[in-house]
């Protein structure tokens, strides 16, 4: 088959201007960033259409390191409705560079349902994520200059909180130095970066309702701990304007189309496994402003992306979704059930069927949230359909819905099947009122504990030194009242990667608390995830390259 890039070169685009007028974009509304992708300002907004379109969920069963291919699956469900005559598009994030380069090679979808131009999208796009980079790192400047500049008057923070950020995996600069030589060279200091996805000025940026919402959550923005214990804030420079100027594009959702040239939305892009994995409410609500359907997804496994959609996105936005869909795939299941990796494309029933213990868990996390649930088994070449049907009857015997998923091979055609289930379940068995893991008067323990234990399925939680004084300081804040996101390994219910399966019986610590005031939530640090990636032995970088003026090596 050939490679996700040739696929997309060989798609005739349409100008972006006749994709925005399939859902009534006006043309004029438009900011252009050549002739395949533009911005759409958020005053088009229509609550009232809000309310009326189908949001859809699409969320994954515990990822294996290759991915489930859930991008694909949502954009290939946008393609099958639009082939049963619905109009629908879908809703997604940015892609990281880091990913991109380190071991994904891309992230818009793959095979005959992406979203083009994939390599824009896959790179600079229209300059978001550097948006937030210098925003972010723009901070970080002006805080080393405030202290810098004042410190004769007596100002000092006894503690500085923020870092700086950089969209590229580099673990060398996960802990730094800053400050050093002369006197006129600054104040030296420990620090360290974070990547992009996790800067709280992305998190920001994807919960904000407006302009003026941004501006309110910059300026909230908690950089450190002055002398007297009380919080150095980002309006307390005076800088929240300029922070803001520095996003004015970026909080705009972007218009691109996928390989069938219906219009898709890619807007922000935090990771959920150290965010909270959602593309902008903005562009959710933009999308459903025009379209009658809308696929979006939430990062990595439900654990993790999903369980943030709804306690943290759904929360904040109101938005709720009409269904679920939870992709699945052979290898994924054969993985947490015990089958070596190296086997995983043979067929194994029973290794399979052992698997689906991960798979029925993620089911019932969902259902506990009141969303009805489609399963979408995303075929790869080497399953047989006796695997397929294995699965059909599970799922069947839990009286969840289930559809094959060939939109890789086929495109919308291959997502029909599936787009029918979706439809016919939101006709007849639409998800009831959200029912949210805890509320917003639980403590920020409580709330930490209830997704361990409910979601994860762990034990017990315990926490280390830095996490307590954290706990202290939320709570001489006052501001326990934030949802929770915690940051945690995405290949395990459990905060050790290695756990596969449907582990019970275990603890997660937590060694950390962040607190983010601007996006108004309590970042959790469990196990030993890292908020700056590194690379692997092997990246991607080595096999992306330029070929008779192409590029090549991403997907």
């Amino acid at each position: 088959m050939k490679t996700d890039i040739e696929i997309a070169r060989e798609c005739q685009l349409k100008k972006i201007g006749e994709v925005a007028q399939y859902v009534d974009i006006p043309l004029g509304e438009l900011e252009l960033y050549g002739k395949h992708i533009a911005k759409v300002p958020g005053r088009l907004i229509d609550q009232k259409k809000v309310d009326e379109s189908n949001l859809i969920l699409v969320t994954a069963i515990t990822p294996t390191k290759a991915g489930i291919g859930k991008t694909t699956v949502s954009i290939g469900l946008a393609l099958g409705l639009n082939r049963l005559g619905k109009k629908a598009v879908c809703a997604l994030r940015e892609p990281s560079l880091g990913p991109c380069f380190g071991v994904k090679g891309g992230a818009a979808g793959g095979g005959y349902a992406q979203v083009l131009p994939m390599e824009k999208i896959n790179l600079h796009f229209t300059g978001d994520f550097h948006a937030v980079t210098s925003a972010h790192n723009m901070i970080a400047a002006l805080l080393d200059n405030y202290i810098y500049q004042h410190r004769e008057e007596g100002f000092a923070l006894k503690e500085v909180i923020w870092k700086r950020v950089l969209d590229v995996n580099d673990r060398n600069l996960r802990c730094i130095v800053t400050g050093l030589g002369s006197k006129a060279d600054g104040i030296p200091a420990e620090s360290g970066f974070d990547i992009t996805p996790a800067s709280e000025i992305m998190a920001i940026l994807c919960l904000s309702k407006d302009l003026d919402d941004l501006r309110r959550r910059i300026d909230n923005i908690i950089l450190g701990i002055k002398i007297d214990d009380t919080p150095f804030r980002v309006k307390d420079m005076g800088v929240g304007g300029a922070i803001t100027v520095l996003l004015l594009d970026a909080i705009n959702p972007n218009l691109v189309q996928t390989t069938e040239n219906t219009p898709a939305f890619v807007h922000g892009g935090p990771f959920a496994n150290i965010a909270h994995g959602c593309n902008t409410i903005i562009a959710t609500r933009m999308a459903m402003t025009f379209s009658q359907y809308v696929v979006t997804e939430a990062g990595f496994g439900a654990d993790l992306g999903a369980e943030k959609f709804f306690n943290v996105k759904c929360r904040k936005s109101g938005l709720q979704p009409k269904l679920t869909v939870i992709v699945a795939t052979t290898q994924g299941l054969k993985m947490h059930g015990g089958v070596p990796v190296e086997d995983i494309k043979k067929p194994n029933a029973e290794g399979l069927m052992e698997g689906c213990n991960n798979l029925d868990r993620h089911i019932a996390n969902m259902q506990s949230f009141g969303q009805s649930v489609v399963v979408a088994f995303n075929r790869y070449a080497t399953d047989t359909d006796e695997e397929v049907e294995l699965l059909r009857k599970h799922c069947a015997d839990l009286g969840v819905g289930f559809a094959v998923n060939n939109a890789f091979l086929e495109g919308g055609e291959g997502a029909k099947e599936l787009a029918q289930v979706v439809i016919d379940t939101i006709e007849n068995n639409p998800s009831k009122p959200l029912t949210l893991t805890y509320d917003d008067s639980d403590d920020i323990k409580t709330k930490i504990e209830k997704v361990c234990k409910k979601i994860y399925g762990a034990s017990s939680v315990t926490y280390g030194k830095a996490a307590e004084k954290m706990l202290l300081r939320i709570k001489k804040l006052g501001i326990e009242n934030y949802p929770v996101c915690i940051a945690k390994t995405q290949y395990s219910f459990s905060a050790d990667q290695t756990k596969y399966g449907c582990p019970t019986g275990f603890n997660v610590n937590i060694r950390d608390l962040v607190i983010n005031a601007g996006s108004e939530m309590i970042v959790a640090i469990a196990g030993d995830i890292m908020r700056m990636p590194g690379l692997n032995k092997s990246p991607q970088a080595e096999r992306i390259t330029i070929v008779d003026g192409l590029i090549e090596g991403l997907s």
